[in-house]
């Protein structure tokens, strides 16, 4: 049997190691790599050729959900699994509808994470059962929909980071985030950044992140 190659990206050493030494007890499982930003993850994934990308969503510089929607633009079809400590709908919507084929939370026992692993090399999505309680029906209020970039855009927007932080992380220019800004503010009903923070709040996108405005 080939094993299912593994690269984790996540910046806390001792999480790394510690998943490591699990799926390291499973024949059937590889660590190829294990490395510590979104970015390392984007210049090394293509070379390392993993069959599953185990993928942390908050990282230093490009995060996990800014990795995950360029790693689909540059290869479409790479299976990530986001493996996170936040169970807010937005983080887990958002990851699913940038190319992540499974979303598992961190306090998952490890047979799980084992078999979220398995879904996603064999092409199907996974959702722990913590992340699929969140996912309720939306109750349809008028409001136009948010785009897949435009959500990306709130996420980092609520993690504090500034506009040129954005752009920088998503490769794209200043303009275009303060255009998503505003479009975002018009669609939700929202006149201030303030009211971002709010919305954000109320919605659960900061649980978790430690950010204080």
């Amino acid at each position: 049997m080939t094993p299912i190659r593994i690269l984790i990206a996540d910046d806390h050493p001792m999480v790394v190691e510690g998943i490591r030494a699990i799926l390291e007890t499973y024949e059937d499982i590889e660590v190829i790599a294990t490395l510590s930003s979104g970015q390392e993850v984007l210049d090394r994934f293509r070379d390392l050729a993993p069959d599953v990308i185990l993928l942390d969503l908050n990282m230093p510089g490009v995060s996990g959900l800014s990795a995950t929607e360029i790693i689909q633009e540059r290869t479409p079809g790479t299976r990530v699994l986001i493996l996170s400590m936040h169970d807010s709908p937005e983080y887990i919507t958002t990851a699913l509808r940038h190319g992540a084929m499974g979303y598992v939370l961190k306090d998952v026992p490890t047979e799980e994470l084992c078999v979220a692993i398995r879904a996603v090399h064999a092409g199907r999505q996974y959702l722990c059962t913590g992340a699929s309680a969140r996912l309720k029906p939306a109750t349809a209020d008028g409001r136009e929909p948010l785009t897949s970039r435009e959500q990306t855009i709130l996420l980092e927007l609520a993690q504090g980071k500034s506009n040129k932080e954005v752009a920088l992380g998503l490769d794209i220019s200043v303009r275009t985030v303060e255009t998503h800004r505003k479009n975002i503010k018009r669609k939700l009903g929202i006149s201030s950044t303030a009211g971002l923070t709010r919305y954000a709040l109320e919605h659960g996108v900061l649980q978790g992140t430690g950010v204080d405005f």
